[in-house]
């Protein structure tokens, strides 16, 4: 059974997650270890199609596409995330030419390393790409342990020993739970939920109340309980204390 976690401090879910696309698995082993002595958390896929697979089920903040790889190329892949989304990508190539350097950045990718790398360089240039995307206030993938919210994807997972199950919410269950995730400690009111989250025409504090019912119901068929946490007489908050 998994419970809403305390006020202990950050989880390892706060730390950016960095899914490197590489076939060659010494260069692979190389960069996760840089990456992770940077504080960064990191995944490994060997071809293009496990690379798109693992994206859409881990979402992770940033990629390193190699662009020679089995399956699917990078760049087949690159326009795949694309399709997907905005996730930040830095290209790894031993292609040092400027057309293809023009043609990744054209085709939508944030950075360029060529091959042979520095890879203290590419740690340095994944923490500036991830400083200017996860600035924005609006992050696109909220990741609240246990939960991961896909802001442009309208998705909701929940991690459950160690693996993530995609939550079945209507629209209105996906926003309370983001309203909450946005500041898991904060006890919201249920004023403030019925405008930040419920559709016009319902007025009634109440219906807070049953959304927020069958929310925990779902969460409580994958084994999380107690969550959001019931603030008696004031309203919810995600967990923990203050």
């Amino acid at each position: 059974m998994t419970t809403a976690p305390g006020p202990a401090g950050p989880s390892s879910d706060s730390q950016a997650l960095v899914l490197i696309a590489e076939d060659e698995p010494d260069i692979a082993d190389i960069l996760q270890a840089y990456l992770r002595r940077a504080g960064l958390r990191t995944v490994h896929a060997g071809d293009g199609r496990r690379a798109l697979d693992m994206h859409r089920s881990m979402k992770p903040d940033i990629v390193l596409l190699d662009v020679m790889m089995p399956k699917l190329d990078g760049w087949k892949v690159l326009s795949e995330l694309r399709h997907r989304g905005a996730t930040p990508v830095i290209m790894l190539t031993a292609m040092d030419q400027d057309i293809d350097k023009l043609m990744g950045l054209r085709c939508g990718a944030d950075d360029y390393v060529v091959k042979p790398f520095n890879p203290a360089e590419v740690v340095a240039r994944t923490q500036a790409v991830l400083r200017r995307t996860l600035a924005d206030d609006e992050q696109r993938v909220l990741r609240v342990d246990p939960f991961v919210i896909d802001l442009d994807q309208h998705e909701a997972a929940v991690r459950v020993e160690g693996r993530l199950h995609t939550l079945a919410l209507t629209l209105t269950e996906f926003k309370l739970l983001t309203h909450l995730a946005r500041s898991p400690r904060k006890v919201c009111t249920r004023a403030e939920l019925l405008v930040a989250c419920l559709p016009e025409g319902d007025a009634l504090e109440r219906t807070v109340d049953s959304h927020i019912s069958k929310l925990r119901k779902k969460l409580e068929e994958l084994g999380v309980r107690g969550v959001p946490v019931s603030i008696r007489g004031v309203g919810y908050r995600l967990w923990g204390s203050e």
